[in-house]
């Protein structure tokens, strides 16, 4: 008597990394809370059980997307700050791309990092978002102490609060986006930001 074995599954019928990125762009737009199970497989274009095949639960997805936002439209701060010879340099650069980054009519306004858990109810999500968040700004803290160190910026400079007051301006910066400021007057932000540095 003959036997065939069965395939397992069936293979996966769409674009991961499209479907991946039509992720990103909602959750950008609505933030996390807002953004359902049925809104996700409407703008991915599959059914739910390919997207808990593929990526796991929502907040499986979710990562994944802010690892993708990371390395793609969030890239900007951590280039400027690594390629420019000094933090002040760095941040300098990094809020005139932050300007650009947050007001670009190619997707939504403003920073996903920033604005996507503001009213979410999940802690482990929250969580995870305020940690990449407190990271940034102890990073920036010790390119600031360093600089400090070498000379690059005064004494008495205090690097935390600097840090701090960057950060802050950042995130001010992703919110007056995302209420309709242009990147005009975004740059000036930042060009004044740049004046209150010791």
């Amino acid at each position: 008597m003959a036997t065939t074995t069965a395939k397992r599954g069936r293979p996966r019928s769409f674009d991961r990394e499209a479907a991946l990125e039509q992720a990103l762009r909602l959750f950008w737009e609505r933030g996390y809370e807002a953004t359902s199970v049925a809104d996700l497989t409407t703008a991915m274009g599959i059914r739910p059980p390919s997207l808990y095949a593929a990526f796991g639960d929502k907040s499986a997805l979710f990562g994944e997307v802010v690892d993708r936002y990371r390395e793609g439209h969030g890239a900007y701060a951590t280039r400027a700050l690594a390629e420019e010879p000094t933090a002040r340099a760095g941040v300098a650069r990094m809020l005139r791309e932050a300007a650009a980054m947050a007001t670009d009519p190619d997707h939504p306004w403003g920073c996903l990092l920033i604005s996507s858990t503001v009213n979410c109810t999940s802690p482990e999500v929250t969580g995870a978002v305020r940690e990449l968040r407190n990271a940034n700004v102890r990073a920036l803290e010790s390119l600031i102490r360093a600089d400090v160190a070498a000379g690059h910026e005064p004494a008495g400079t205090d690097p935390a609060a600097l840090a701090q007051f960057t950060a802050a301006v950042v995130q001010g910066m992703s919110q007056r986006a995302r209420d309709g400021a242009t990147r005009a007057e975004l740059e000036r932000v930042a060009a004044d930001a740049m004046r209150i540095w010791p």
